[in-house]
């Protein structure tokens, strides 16, 4: 018999889509293998794909009419007071955001904690020192002292070394070390990733006013959406109490020792409410090396003092100079270093309020080196006139912050902005095109207008000083100063906020062509170049009308 033979052409190709079968089989694998790698990246570096926010009811951002919104919650402390804005109003419920406002008197301390949520945290007022605690990075400041024959002052905690050529030479005495501590000051904000441990002493003279944003929506929050602080010492009141215990704690007595009340369960609630109180005291005690009585006194039962506590004497701590002029000189040096590291990328473009050069800085990709969390930069001032991105003299001024000037903004997906119009003046229609907008009237008052998709006017009152407004993202927004300076700080939910101007220079009316403008609005072909170009310059002006006629329209 003779055997059948395929033809050699017929062989080749079977082999050959046998061979196109298993390659495409491991390029599908490997595809799949890269898509989870990168979605694993992608989480535990923070970056937002669909986390809480975009995956919400839909019907979360319904809101016909927007309200100017005042603290509903208040607690005294020590030293210091503590006012919650209620994250149940349907303006927070729509954006996924908490925010809190601090009022740290001299001398005065907010205890150890950390929240559920990524925080940017605005120095209203004052100053002073802060402390963030980032797991695994070493206590870089350290002081020391070489014991005099005479012997130093024993401190509770120090260490005693041998000098490197025996005791001789005398005893190295190690007084204190820690992670690093960082001044702040008025107009900084200031950066707190989730589950970071940080706290704020006011070494001034005059009281910190501090106001804090919780992003509950981030997508690093595993949790419910509701803002949870987890104190680290203390007894505590939780700044953002459920409906039953609203207002059920609010007024509770404080004492240095206990003076008055038990706070016992008895009373209607826990006697002690940091996160150690759950843990038994000799757990404890074995888990820190100390005896049952120091173990205890970490529960902090019966403490009456709540989370700001005033400190006796002074706050000795390690940490910088806090002189004026060294404080500029490091400012200067800050921002020639960012100008080396990041380059000026062209300046600000207000449109998408970032720096231009964005196609230059596609192409610069990051390798993950350029700055290590434990060096990483938390802070950045806001309200300094010589970093405004928007300036029109005797005006106004814009400046803001983003993942540009402060990288670890990439990593909470959060920026900031702050506002000046000086009296009169205005800020052109805008809308923010990738982020809400949470406004915090820093001082004075302004007329606000809103308006949602279907034309209507969600809002259109006076905004004054202490309240914020929710701008929903895409909602178009308009400013007028009244007859005293509005300054206000906004905060945004995008690394990189964008917004996009109506009107003057570099806006959306400029970018159409006259036909389209005119057959748009049904206007002449003239009155469309006048659309266009009568109004020049930055988004912040002055306007030519009275005020008197912008009222009557805003009233109309």
């Amino acid at each position: 018999m003779v055997a059948n033979h395929p033809p050699p052409r017929l062989l080749m190709l079977s082999l050959a889509t046998s061979y196109l079968v298993v390659v495409n089989g491991f390029l599908v694998v490997a595809a799949a293998e890269e898509a989870s790698s990168a979605t694993t990246s992608d989480s535990v570096l923070g970056i937002r794909h669909k986390g809480f926010r975009g995956e919400r009811e839909l019907d979360d951002c319904q809101v016909s009419r927007l309200n100017s919104l005042e603290p509903k919650n208040r607690i005294q402390c020590e030293a210091g007071t503590i006012e919650s804005w209620d994250p149940n109003e349907d303006e927070f419920q729509c954006v996924g955001v908490a925010v809190v406002r601090y009022i740290i008197e001299s001398n005065g301390l907010l205890l150890p904690s950390y929240a559920n949520a990524p925080q940017l945290i605005y120095i209203v007022e004052g100053g002073g020192i802060q402390g963030v605690v980032l797991p695994g990075c070493p206590e870089t400041f350290q002081s020391s002292q070489q014991q005099s024959q005479h012997g130093g002052a024993h401190e509770f905690g120090e260490r005693e070394e041998l000098g490197e050529r025996g005791a001789g030479k005398g005893r190295r005495r190690i007084l204190d070390q820690h992670q690093k501590i960082r001044n702040f000051r008025q107009g900084d904000i200031l950066a707190i990733p989730i589950g970071a441990s940080h706290w704020v002493y006011n070494d001034g003279d005059r009281p910190i006013v501090a106001i804090v944003l919780l992003d509950t929506t981030n997508n690093l929050n595993q949790l419910d959406i509701y803002p949870r602080r987890f104190y680290l010492a203390g007894n505590p009141e939780q700044e953002h109490p459920s409906e039953g215990e609203r207002g059920h704690h609010s007024q509770r007595p404080f004492s240095r020792h206990g003076g008055q009340g038990g706070g016992g369960e008895g009373e209607g609630g826990a006697a002690c409410q940091n996160i150690f109180c759950g843990i038994d005291a000799e757990f404890m005690a074995e888990a820190f090396g100390v005896d049952l009585d120091v173990a205890t006194r970490l529960q902090n039962e019966n403490d009456k003092r709540n989370s700001i506590v005033k400190v006796e004497g002074r706050l000795q701590v390690l940490k910088p100079p806090r002189r004026e002029r060294e404080m500029e000189r490091g400012s200067r040096r800050e921002t020639e270093w960012e100008s080396e590291r990041y380059g000026r990328r062209g300046g600000y473009n207000e449109e998408f309020g970032s720096n231009k050069g964005e196609e230059e800085d596609d192409e610069q990709t990051e390798n993950g080196l350029e700055e290590t969390l434990c060096t990483m930069r938390l802070k950045e001032n806001l309200a300094d006139p010589r970093g405004a991105d928007v300036y029109t003299q005797n005006v106004g001024r814009i400046n803001t912050v983003n993942s540009h000037n402060l990288p670890i903004l990439f990593w909470l997906q959060l920026s900031a902005e702050h506002g000046l119009l000086q009296s009169d003046a205005m800020m052109v229609p805008h809308w923010n095109m990738n982020a809400h907008s949470i406004i915090y009237v820093i001082r004075g008052r302004a007329r606000v207008q809103v308006v949602d998709n279907t034309g209507k006017a969600v809002f259109n009152e006076d905004l004054q000083e202490g309240r914020i407004l929710v701008v929903p993202q895409s909602f178009a927004v308009i400013k007028r100063a009244e007859r005293e300076e509005f300054e206000w700080v906004s905060f945004k939910t995008s690394d990189n906020a964008m917004i996009n101007t109506a009107a003057g220079g570099n806006s959306y009316i400029r970018a159409l062509p006259d036909e389209v403008v005119a057959n748009a609005y049904q206007i002449s072909r003239e009155e469309a170049r006048r659309l266009k170009y009568n109004r020049k310059g930055t988004s912040v002006f002055r306007p030519r009308s009275g005020k008197k006629g912008f009222e009557r329209r805003a009233e109309a």
